[in-house]
C-alpha cells in the first residue's frame, strides 16, 4: 500500500522560511496539523523518522500546491490519502487535527499495515 501525505503548506523555500517562523511565534495558530506533529520548528521528530524508515508501507510527501500539480486533485489539507484507484482519504484533515502527537499518528498509521 503507498500512502501520500500531503501538508497543508506551499513548497519552496520562502514557504519553508515563513513556516518555521510561524511555528516558533504562534505555533498555536499554525494552519497544518500535519506537519505541527511530525516535525520540531527546524527538523523531523525522532519518533517519525524512525517510524519512516521501519514501515513496509510506501509513503510519499508532498505540500498542496505538489500534490494538486501531481495528481490534478484537491481535498481539505492536510490529509493522508491511499494511493488508490480513485486515491482517498484514509486519515482526514479533520482527524488529524486531533491527535496530540506523533506517536499517535504512528499507531493509526501502523493499523493500515496489516
Amino acid at each position: 500500500m503507498k500512502l501520500i501525505f500531503v501538508y497543508n503548506a506551499e513548497s519552496g523555500k520562502l514557504n519553508v522560511l515563513f513556516d518555521i517562523a510561524h511555528k516558533i511565534i504562534k505555533p498555536e495558530t499554525y494552519q497544518c496539523s500535519l506537519c505541527a506533529i511530525t516535525h520540531d520548528a527546524l527538523s523531523e521528530k525522532k519518533a517519525w523518522s524512525e517510524f519512516k524508515a521501519s514501515t513496509k508501507l510506501e509513503l510519499e510527501f508532498l505540500h498542496k500546491d505538489e500534490f494538486e500539480e501531481k495528481y490534478n486533485l484537491t481535498f481539505d489539507y492536510p490529509v493522508v490519502l491511499e494511493n488508490a484507484e480513485p486515491i482517498k482519504p484514509v486519515i482526514t484533515a479533520e482527524e488529524l487535527g486531533k491527535f496530540d502527537n506523533v506517536e499517535e499518528l504512528i499507531r493509526r498509521i501502523r493499523k493500515l499495515e496489516t
